[in-house]
């Protein structure tokens, strides 16, 4: 008898233990299963993101991402803020597969990069100028110096665009690649290097304006667009673009995405998303 109690102590002993290896080597394959995605937000971009490299990035962009990596558990979001320019340089070299900044669609971002067809959220593009400067549309900014922007980029398009439709009204519009921080083109409109700085009215625009007391007024939108999410171009990632962009069908259609919207920037920016 007691060898029998002896054997079925082994025998059992044995199948938990089996057990327990089996569930070891499930997390085992779980965890691997789980790829690590490494995200670029706005740096100096409050309500949209902000957050330096080190801290948590916070605002609305992040919270949308968080809301997406919890419909794709096969992956593990990590996000940093970091410069425009080193952004897009980031991306195109996969040291970030996402990049996340209030990024519009656009002939040359499509070719570099893989762009979900659904919007993460909706910008108004406004003129920033001297309360003195007489300027408050596209129109008024015939003979001004405008602040560059980014070659390539969504206001290049629009006011390209822009331009095309207005042939009678020649605005000056430089590309540039330079990637100087917003609050360092408002104090460089503010002290008369240029006349008015044409941007986005996401990126904290108001914010800096209000801290750091200037003479800047920002004018009624000019031009509403849809902003998407930038991916690295890879066949790794074709997977990645469809899942977030079923992701933000859903957030989308549940409210989420207009909760987060009233939350950060005080309106339904939903609204204007097409």
């Amino acid at each position: 008898m007691p060898s029998i109690k002896s054997t079925s102590r082994r025998t059992f002993g044995l199948a938990i233990a089996g057990v327990a290896f089996a569930l070891a080597t499930a997390g085992v394959s779980h965890a691997q299963d789980v790829r690590t995605i490494k995200i670029a937000t706005a740096a100096e971009s409050k309500p949209l993101s902000w957050g330096a490299i080190g801290v948590e990035p916070q605002g609305y962009e992040p919270d949308v991402l968080k809301a997406i990596n919890a419909k794709l558990p096969q992956y593990k979001f990590e996000m940093e803020g970091a410069a425009d320019i080193a952004q897009e340089t980031g991306l195109v070299t996969g040291k970030y597969d996402i990049a996340t900044g209030g990024y519009y669609r656009a002939p040359a971002r499509e070719k570099q990069f893989l762009i979900p067809e659904s919007p993460i959220g909706a910008s108004l593009i406004k003129i920033y100028s001297r309360k003195d400067s007489g300027i408050n549309e596209m129109k008024d900014l015939v003979g001004k110096k405008i602040v560059p922007v980014t070659a390539g980029g969504g206001i290049y398009k629009f006011a390209t665009a822009w331009q095309e439709q207005n042939p009678d009204y020649k605005i000056e519009i430089t590309a540039s690649s330079a990637g100087i921080p917003y609050p360092d083109r408002l104090k460089e409109v503010q002290n008369g290097k240029y006349d008015a700085l044409v941007l986005p009215s996401n990126l904290g625009e108001q914010t800096v304006i209000d801290q750091q007391k200037l003479d800047i007024k920002a004018s009624e939108p000019v031009a509403i667009n849809n902003t998407f999410v930038l991916i690295h171009r890879s066949e790794e990632n074709k997977a990645l673009s469809e899942g977030i962009d079923q992701a933000l069908k859903e957030l989308k259609a549940d409210g989420t995405l207009a909760k987060l919207s009233q939350k950060w920037f005080g309106e339904d920016i939903t609204t204007y998303m097409k």
